[in-house]
């Protein structure tokens, strides 16, 4: 693949994977935020509708307490009362299921929706019986028993009835019908306005909320304004008492209210037993709304049922819906002109890697004098010039080595032709020594020389032989033989390489000391390859210690089947920006005359053919240590 094709590709992978990730989160939390600012909106409508509710409420109270509705009770004749309240009733601001005349003892004097049933005792009204008690107005919502309704009005009574639902969340219930009726009442004092003020008694009014929708449908149009989705109103309201809906504008699938139906346990836990508002998407009746619950207290402050206020969520899911394919829209867009202007931008960037690689199949196929003709700015300019400057250096690498190349040769034949004539010499050398050493030993065999003759003659023996061993030694290393790999005693060729150093002039201010372990196992190597490297190395080791020092030799059984060798000297150290080096070839930091820079290059190239390999460690001022690794014979 091309690095255009690789970067192209790369380029896009981010920019997607970047506008995806970006996408999604920003889909998600615009999600989430549009959704929290409606489900915070609702929190703040439950408000509003619970002012809606205590609107009713008070608009009871004003009703008692207008002057007209208490000069209308002070007349104790019923006639006269009925024919009074009749009028009052008509008059109000809103209508009352319930409009009684209580005396001071708690009976009924009057009720004006059935004035025939009067004379039982009502303080058990928690309304009355605080209106009597403090002589001051008094209201709230209070739960109403089925013959309580009756009494009032059997028409209420049969209102209040209502079959309750199976709802499939709510908590399990053993009855199926209500009974009781839940009200907003209000009770008012009447006082005597002829002499000290003395209370007559208290007017009572309530209105039924089981089955009456005026104050719901207050709610959706006042908090909701009568907004609708798909024909269908969006804001809903519900009063409940205890968990029962008894008046909601919330539509079931025919269309109905849903009377009768039950709040889910999870909203009667934190709203009936805890006192608590509950705002949370819920799923009502048969569609999901954003909705928030409040409870409903009695003047004693228990929790007698529950208000309701809640959205539709599909018509804002439609706008976030649409909010999010829009940003996703314009993210595709934007990244799809962003990887065209990408791809012009690479194209244009790349362009000169085209001549740079036409120059570099020029400079494979032998012409060296190819450049790069094209001089773009920037980072890519750089690389053009490098690029011809490498070449140049090229080029005049190639003469160099081409003329280091000729000296070499000539320098090779000359050493071949001083080996050949060293290897005469040795031959030469070699007879008369066998000759030397063979009547040494005849002379030794005479019993006629004295015990300082034959010491004499030992020391002759001694030498001799050692000359042989040199010479010996000399012919084989010198020997042009074919490379064979055989098992070999690593400590045998240490051994039979030191007695050709020991011999050198250079090594005599030089201690060789040998940790050979001799439970090493054999390598398997050319003897004449690994005697090479090893001479070189110890000539190197000798060379760096130009003033004596100690070469050791150390042998040991390395990790997984390996056998090391490690030359360390007391010299003068390699520096560290040429231990990178020592094994190039032609690297050499000796002065010029004193080493080809090819010693080392071989050696590394002889123990890597083995499968070996061959390191360097060294200090300046303390010495080298060169680790020879070779893997065992099988």
């Amino acid at each position: 693949m091309t690095i255009r094709f690789r970067l192209t590709v790369w380029m896009i992978g981010i920019i997607l994977a970047a506008n995806s990730i970006l996408a999604l989160i920003t889909a998600l939390h615009v999600g989430n935020v549009l959704i929290d600012e409606v489900q915070t909106r609702v929190r703040l409508d439950l408000n509003s509708a619970r002012r809606v509710y205590n609107d009713y409420l008070e608009a009871v109270e004003r009703n008692l307490r207008s002057f007209y509705v208490q000069q209308a009770v002070e007349t104790q004749d019923l006639a006269q009362l009925h024919q009074n309240l009749n009028e009052v009733y008509d008059a109000l601001e809103i209508p009352l299921d319930v409009l009684s005349f209580v005396g001071t003892d708690g009976a009924v004097i009057y009720r004006a929706h059935n004035p025939d049933v009067r004379g039982d005792n009502v303080l058990n009204n928690p309304i009355i019986a605080g209106a009597l008690k403090h002589a001051e107005t008094m209201s709230g919502t209070i739960i109403v028993s089925q013959d309580e309704l009756a009494r009032e009005n059997r028409q209420l009574a049969q209102q209040a009835f209502m079959k309750i639902q199976d709802t499939p969340a709510a908590l399990p219930i053993q009855k199926a019908v209500e009974l009781n009726g839940m009200m907003i009442a209000a009770a008012a004092p009447v006082r005597n306005r002829q002499g000290n003020g003395e209370v007559k008694g208290v007017l009572y009014g309530a209105i039924l909320l089981n089955r009456r929708y005026d104050i719901v449908d207050s709610i959706r149009d006042e908090v909701f304004q009568s907004h609708t989705h798909d024909g269908k109103d969006v804001g809903m309201a519900t009063i409940f008492q205890s968990d029962l809906r008894i008046s909601t504008n919330v539509p079931t699938k025919d269309g109905k209210r849903a009377i009768g139906t039950r709040l889910s346990s999870e909203v009667y836990e934190q709203v009936l037993n805890k006192g608590e508002i509950w705002a949370k998407r819920a799923f009502v009746v048969n569609d999901w709304y954003i909705t928030a619950y409040g409870p409903i207290r009695d003047p004693s402050g228990q929790i007698i049922g529950a208000l309701y206020v809640g959205v539709l969520e599909k018509p804002y899911l439609q706008i976030r819906n649409l909010i999010v394919v829009f940003f996703l829209v314009t993210v595709a867009v934007i990244t799809l002109i962003s990887l065209f202007v990408l791809g012009l931008a690479t194209k244009q960037i790349l362009k000169p890697i085209g001549p740079i690689i036409r120059m570099a199949h020029q400079v494979i196929d032998g012409d060296l004098s190819a450049r790069v003709k094209e001089k773009p700015t920037g980072e890519m300019g750089d690389l053009c010039k490098v690029i011809n400057q490498m070449a140049d250096a090229v080029r005049q690498r190639e003469e160099q080595l081409k003329q280091t190349t000729r000296q070499q040769i000539g320098q090779s034949e000359k050493l071949a032709s001083i080996g050949r004539l060293a290897a005469g010499i040795a031959h030469e050398i070699n007879n008369p020594l066998t000759g030397v050493l063979t009547f040494a030993h005849l002379l030794r065999q005479n019993e006629n020389f004295s015990s300082q003759d034959r010491q004499d003659l030992d020391v002759i023996i001694q030498e001799t032989t050692r000359v042989r061993e040199i010479v010996r030694g000399l012919l084989d290393f010198a020997r042009e033989s074919p490379s064979m790999r055989e098992p070999l005693n690593f400590n045998d060729v240490i051994e039979q390489t030191l007695k050709l150093v020991r011999s050198q002039k250079e090594f005599r201010e030089v201690q060789i000391q040998q940790n050979l372990d001799p439970s090493i196992p054999p390598v398997k190597a050319d003897k004449n390859q690994l005697q090479q490297v090893l001479l070189n190395l110890c000539l190197n080791a000798c060379e760096a210690m130009q003033n004596g020092g100690d070469l050791t030799i150390t042998t040991q059984s390395h990790q997984d089947g390996y056998v090391a060798v490690l030359i360390s000297d007391t010299g003068c150290g390699i520096a560290a920006e040429d231990q990178e080096k020592i094994f190039d070839p032609f690297y050499t930091t000796k002065p010029v005359g004193k080493g080809t820079g090819l010693g080392l290059s071989v050696s590394y190239g002889i123990i890597q053919s083995h499968g070996g390999d061959i390191d360097v460690e060294s200090r300046i001022g303390e010495g080298t240590t060169f680790k020879i690794v070779l893997p065992q014979s099988e």
